[in-house]
């Protein structure tokens, strides 16, 4: 089925005469909107107002990752009528009453996540899981827009950071996240497949946290010379092929890693690391894979070698630790960002991301 793309007069070349634009008074605003699954178009929409405890941001840049792919198709918990963009960073236009920690031209960083606090699992400490979770750019307006609303707690001075770095800062948040889950044991030998965004973030991560050797995998040459420059220990070229780049890291580690990592989202790929983790070792399941997707699994093999399989979700209250890492210079990003593109341009900034093999990081900038 074709993505439904209305025409968009919000594309067209800007007019001299700011009288002519309707969103000149500030009330009206452009953003990306999907009525429903692949229908989609860039038009007009009231700009939010802040209220109490809240804040409108302007957004600068807004990442794409592969959760927007999901998004698209109407998976991961999408609520429609759809603003996407949950990785945001942007300069406050307004904040509403009660707001003191950011001020009107401030830049900052947005957090997309939120939770009730108030709900069974936020009362046992699960604030990922809560049953009324608000997450900007999934089942809330987000970032692909001129201005986004967010919660006053989830907008962070960001004013000492590039928009470029600032705007990373929500991924790496789930990096993050993926640490806390996974608790890595000092002097683990771990095994990265996949050397996306996501996948050379968390393997900086890895380095830093107390990984014994980190090795990264993947099929394309200029993200694995990034894992390299990065200072992951060692980097190995596979293909695309499940089998034989299973045979390649088998024959590189004939005892399997203590940690074996997706973060492609290939099912393909999480079915082939149990075979490759040694015993007592993790399985860590980083990437999001298709939700009907289902991969061979030998429970044997998990109870005679005492395997452990986790699951990383997300992120909820890990920004601030993300924009100290990136303050701290300890996680390097140059080279990160490959594509920008202006609002109208979203859904080739949408198949880039998809299909382009020289992408990693592909931006929205929604005030051009």
């Amino acid at each position: 089925m074709p993505d439904a793309v209305r025409p968009d007069a919000s594309s067209a070349a800007p007019s001299a005469d700011p009288s002519s634009d309707p969103s000149s008074d500030g009330s009206m605003m452009r953003a990306v909107v999907y009525d429903a699954p692949r229908e989609l178009e860039v038009r007009s929409v009231p700009r939010p107002v802040a209220g109490p405890g809240e804040v409108v941001v302007d957004v600068d840049l807004a990442g794409l990752c592969g959760t927007d792919l999901h998004l698209h198709e109407g998976g991961f918990f999408a609520g429609f009528p759809l603003t996407p963009g949950h990785e945001a960073t942007g300069t406050v236009r307004s904040v509403g009453d009660g707001v003191t920690h950011v001020r009107p031209g401030q830049r900052v960083a947005v957090d997309n996540a939120s939770s009730c606090g108030r709900c069974r699992e936020c009362s046992r400490g699960n604030h990922l899981f809560c049953e009324h979770f608000h997450s900007l750019g999934v089942n809330a307006p987000g970032g692909f827009a001129e201005s986004l609303l967010s919660p006053a707690h989830k907008v962070y001075p960001a004013d000492d950071l590039d928009p470029e770095l600032a705007v990373l800062a929500e991924p790496l948040a789930c990096a993050v996240h993926g640490m806390d889950v996974l608790g890595l044991r000092p002097g683990a030998d771990v095994l990265v497949v996949g050397a996306g965004t996501t996948g050379l973030l968390l393997s900086q991560l890895l380095l830093h946290g107390g990984a014994g050797r980190v090795t990264v995998a993947a099929p394309t040459p200029f993200k694995l010379e990034l894992a390299d420059a990065y200072g992951v220990d060692r980097v190995v070229r596979v293909t695309r092929d499940a089998d034989e780049t299973s045979r390649t890291l088998a024959r590189l580690q004939p005892d399997g890693f203590d940690v074996t990592v997706d973060v492609t989202g290939a099912a393909s790929v999480v079915g082939m690391l149990p075979s490759l983790t040694a015993a007592n070792g993790t399985v860590f399941v980083y990437g999001m894979c298709d939700e009907d997707a289902r991969v061979p699994l030998r429970p044997y093999d998990v109870f005679r070698r005492q395997l452990t399989v986790k699951g990383s979700f997300a992120q909820v209250d890990c920004l601030d630790r993300a924009l100290a890492l990136l303050r701290s210079g300890r996680v390097r990003t140059e080279g990160l960002v490959t594509h920008r593109f202006p609002l109208a341009g979203y859904h080739e900034a949408l198949e880039t991301l998809r299909s382009d093999p020289t992408s990693l990081k592909v931006l929205l900038e929604p005030q051009r």
